[in-house]
């Protein structure tokens, strides 16, 4: 069976990237396409128009594409995710420098570094300059989380910041050009960045939000034959890729094939969580960063509930409909373990 699936350039799409690359899907009967997709708008309309068969997905976008919130409505159901986690806030330098953080340390208190930001981002607003903050997509683990950041400094996201969408890819040329003064984003652009000496890494995602759900693997909800095998392919790349024995063959391969636009070691230390924070090569390491497990493939019908739960504090969705249980009805444990044998 051939099929076309669709994946945004980050470290999480490894184990699509994965399936193909090292044979995995070929062992499943599939000869699958990769296709690299510039924004997630695009990936978005591309399977909601049968362009693309399956895809690595932000997981409240396949909810907001499957409620028809966002793009052309569609058919879609999630039978497997892809990981937890992999996101950080990053600012500029001259950000970093206006919040006057209490130290340099690479761990500072999580609810400091708000209250610094937050501090800068009133100044700012009433100054009729409010600070620019790049996200992925409104629908996305991204928004959400830069959110909840803010409030942990009490401070109100919408009245003080003008939040606009770059895509992964294009977040650090973004920042370079002063277009943004920071950005959430997905490994390894929060990495380049820093590498790049454009920003200061604030604030872990995993941190912000622990075992936040993030990408999945999306197709079509009914008639997909290949939805077994393509599970079962994903499934098993994640486990070789969850490896910490395979990481520098992984790193090797993403930076090969998947156009991060970085080298081998940058990657590999994404997906180690230990991270480089700023351009004094201060390190920060977490292992939770960004989780690829095994216990992170089972799609959990509580996360589309949390994710909702996400959209209605941010407006994106009316309090007291059925958008929960619709959102969680995507999630498919049970095609995910008809899939894998259980």
């Amino acid at each position: 069976m051939r099929i076309r699936l669709g994946y945004v350039p980050l470290t999480d799409a490894a184990p699509v990237i994965a399936a193909v690359e090292l044979g995995f899907a070929r062992a499943e009967g599939l000869e699958i396409a990769l296709s690299r997709e510039p924004s997630w708008a695009t990936l978005r309309d591309r399977l909601a128009l049968g362009h693309l068969d399956a895809a690595h997905m932000l997981g409240p976008l396949a909810i907001a594409s499957a409620l028809g919130l966002s793009g052309p409505q569609a058919d879609i159901s999630v039978p497997m995710a892809l990981g937890l986690n992999g996101n950080a806030v990053t600012v500029s330098n001259a950000l970093w420098a206006a919040m006057a953080a209490k130290s340099d340390a690479p761990d500072q208190d999580l609810t400091d570094v708000a209250a610094g930001f937050a501090r800068v981002a009133r100044a700012r607003a009433g100054e009729g300059r409010p600070l620019t903050i790049g996200t992925v997509h409104p629908f996305s683990s991204h928004s959400y989380q830069l959110r909840l950041f803010a409030g942990l400094g009490g401070l109100d996201l919408d009245t003080a910041v003008r939040l606009v969408v770059v895509p992964p890819p294009d977040t650090v040329d973004a920042l370079r050009r002063g277009r943004i003064d920071g950005f959430c984003v997905g490994a390894p652009w929060n990495s380049v960045a820093v590498a790049a000496g454009l920003g200061r890494i604030a604030a872990l995602g995993c941190e912000i939000a622990p075992d936040c759900p993030e990408k999945v693997l999306a197709l079509p909800a009914e008639g997909a034959e290949f939805m077994r095998p393509l599970v079962r392919a994903v499934h098993r790349a994640g486990l070789w890729c969850a490896d910490p024995a395979n990481r520098v063959a992984l790193s090797t391969l993403l930076a090969a094939r998947a156009e991060l636009d970085s080298d081998a070691a940058l990657i590999a230390r994404t997906l180690a969580g230990a991270l480089i924070v700023d351009g004094g090569g201060r390190e920060r390491a977490n292992p939770a960063y960004l989780r690829l497990d095994a216990a992170t493939h089972r799609p959990d019908p509580a996360h589309a509930r949390w994710l909702v739960t996400q959209m209605i504090a941010c407006g994106q969705v009316a309090p007291g409909g059925d958008a929960a249980d619709r959102g969680a009805a995507l999630y498919r444990p049970d095609l995910f373990e008809a899939a894998i044998g259980g």
